[in-house]
Formats: structure tokens, sequence, C-alpha cells
């Protein structure tokens, strides 16, 4: 007897990965290539991204993959992307692309500020509207924006990154409502401590890591872990869901 079909593939379907050279949006863009997509993945370094596609081509060999250099914060370059991915529309985004900038209220500057903001709430919102209006987003696709457990819980020292995650969550829900029309879906992914470069500036405030370790249940994440989850968000195992937010925390919120 033949196997059943999944619904959890990717197979023909153009995923553009934002950020895709380090951290999650490197391990996503992998997990696309793997589930049969051709991916466009995303960055600013040069080197990066060059092993990026390398990884891409063995990852799926034969597929057509696509490394762009891209400065998301610049008009510019959001609109030589959008150039670059026409005529053919997108099946999927995921934006992965994002900083951090960790510092207490009381030392937050307001280029901090601004710079937190451009990154991760102006530069994913702004590139998707150019991609609407070019109807680069195929009917039926998929928007997945990567957004972080500290959108939900107070952590010291991380004001700044929390504002921009909470804005980014409401404004999808907004999003959501505005492209069912299409048939577009739009998500958010709210993991928490996973282990990528990331987690190494986390801890210098958070503290042990091995303390922050024990209030997670089922331990810290691993990128493959959010690609997965990614993987079904883009995927028609998901085609009933969207304007919601997945949590992904080991836990950390029951415990």
């Amino acid at each position: 007897m033949d196997a059943a079909p999944t619904p959890f593939h990717l197979t023909g379907q153009r995923i553009l990965v934002t950020g895709a050279t380090s951290g999650l949006g490197h391990a996503i863009a992998l997990a696309c290539a793997r589930m049969g997509a051709q991916v466009i993945g995303v960055g600013r370094d040069e080197a990066r991204l060059a092993r990026t596609l390398e990884a891409l081509q063995a990852a799926a060999p034969g597929a057509s993959h696509l490394a762009v250099r891209a400065d998301l914060t610049q008009a510019g370059d959001r609109s030589a992307l959008v150039e670059q991915i026409g005529p053919s529309p997108l099946s999927g985004v995921v934006h992965s692309a994002g900083i951090s900038r960790l510092s207490p209220v009381r030392m937050i500057t307001e280029q901090h500020l601004r710079e937190v903001q451009a990154i991760n709430v102006d530069a994913p919102m702004l590139l998707t509207q150019a991609l609407l209006k070019r109807n680069l987003v195929a009917q039926g696709g998929s928007l997945v924006f990567i957004a972080s457990i500290a959108a939900h819980i107070g952590v010291p020292g991380v004001a700044a990154y929390s504002g921009t995650k909470a804005a980014l969550i409401a404004m999808v829900r907004c999003l959501a409502m505005e492209v069912v029309k299409r048939g577009v879906r739009a998500n958010c992914l709210s993991p928490a401590l996973v282990e990528t470069p990331l987690l190494d500036a986390t801890a210098t405030l958070v503290g042990s890591m091995e303390q922050e370790r024990g209030n997670y249940p089922l331990g810290f994440g691993r990128p493959d872990d959010v690609a997965n989850a990614a993987v079904f968000l883009l995927s028609q195992a998901s085609r009933w869901i969207t304007g919601t937010t997945l949590i992904m925390d080991g836990g950390l919120t029951i415990s």
C-alpha cells in the first residue's frame, strides 16, 4: 500500500527567508530546502551568504536556490530584493532577521531604540508591504514572523527588544485580517531561549545558563525545533491557521 501523502512538504514552493545566514534563519532556510522548497536566503554579510548558499545546495542538490545580499532597513535594498524575486510569486516568507541589543531601561539610548525598531519591526513590515504591492505572495501563501517569548513575559534588560517583538505580534494579527481575502496566512513564532549565537549575548544578563536551564522543563530549544515549526506554518498542514502566535518555550511559562 502506498504511503498517505503528507501535507507537511514544501515541494515546488518558493520561500524567502531573511536572516538566513545565521541562527534561526539559517536553520529555517536549510529545513525548507530539505522539505523541497526553492529558497531565497537574504543576509547582509557576503561571506556568510556564500556559505549559506553552499549549505542550501548541499541540503537539496539540484535545486535553484538563491542568496541575496540586502540590508532590509534600507529602502533601496528592499526594492532591489523585490526586483530579484519577481515575477514569480512566493509561496512563503519567513522574517527571521533581527537583533537584540540588550540594555536596561536606564541605559537605553535613542539610537538604540531606533535601531532595534528599524530591524525588528520596520524592516519586516515594509518588506511585506512591498511584496504585497507587487502581488509577489501567492494565493494560499504563508507569512511567518519570528517574534520572541520576551514579548509575553518580563525579562530584565530586554525592554526595547521585547517591545519590538510585542509590536510585531500585534501588527501581524492586523495583517492577517488584511491578507486573508487573498487566501494568505500570517502567523508568528515566539521561541524562548534557543541554543544559537544570540544565547551567548543573553547570558550576560540572565546570569548562569545552567541555573536558567532549570526553568525549562524540556530544556533549551534547538534551532531545528523552531525550523520545524516554521515549516509547519509554511506548509498546507497549517492551512486553517492564521493571525496566531505559537509560543515555543520548553514549558517555561507553565513551570
